[in-house]
């Protein structure tokens, strides 16, 4: 199993990451940003869901100047093998490890660009996290970071398996219509609330960075 699993978020002060109309680009500010680069180079992968890969095509690089490192491995949370061969993440795969975590038989074409398949089992007609992270330790990834999007989050914390939150902060508000950050945990008790030691808080450019760990 993954040693730490590190949850990234990037919300509005009542907590979303979108706009109902899916405008997400960009809640904070250009330092919490670069923020974001340094927890990427801090980790052996950076993981989110094929969703996310449709909407905004990231490249889930660090890009901070100067820096000359490794850089993480780029996962995706992709069942169905959705993932665009056009995508930035599969056009560079020979360059930059990349990996596609489904519950099907590699598809050939991805294989063919560089992607590295990992087929596992499925829980409720998508990836079994708990074995995604045993594969993904299978291949020496002993960290991973979570970024996105709302559904991953949700999925990782109902599965038990968040050790850390980075949480980055914007002092806007976008109303309950806006996408949520975290989804239905499905509690009926405050007892069974995943609970988290705050560890530090601090402003970077005009938003507020707070950290957790596990309670």
């Amino acid at each position: 199993m993954t040693r730490r699993v590190t949850l990234k978020l990037a919300t509005s002060l009542d907590g979303r990451i979108a706009t109902a109309s899916g405008e997400s680009r960009w809640i904070t500010c250009p330092e919490a940003r670069q923020a974001v680069h340094g927890l990427r180079a801090a980790h052996q992968a950076v993981l989110v869901g094929v969703s996310t890969v449709i909407a905004d095509d990231p490249a889930l690089t660090v890009r901070l100047e100067g820096y000359d490192g490794p850089q993480p491995r780029r996962v995706v949370l992709d069942s169905r093998q959705r993932i665009p061969l056009t995508s930035a993440l599969v056009a560079t795969a020979d360059a930059v490890p990349t990996i596609l975590i489904t519950t099907h038989p590699s598809n050939k074409r991805l294989t063919d660009a560089g992607v590295t398949v990992l087929q596992v089992s499925e829980r409720g007609e998508r990836v079994d996290l708990h074995a995604a992270m045993a594969a993904l330790a299978g291949v020496g990834v002993e960290t991973v970071m979570v970024e996105g999007g709302g559904q991953v989050a949700t999925a990782f914390l109902r599965a038990d398996l968040v050790d850390a939150i980075e949480w980055f902060r914007a002092p806007i508000l976008l109303g309950e219509e806006s996408r949520p950050g975290v989804g239905c945990l499905d509690l009926t008790a405050l007892a069974d609330a995943p609970r988290f030691r705050r560890t530090g808080v601090s402003e970077v450019g005009f938003d507020l960075w707070e950290r957790y760990e596990r309670g």
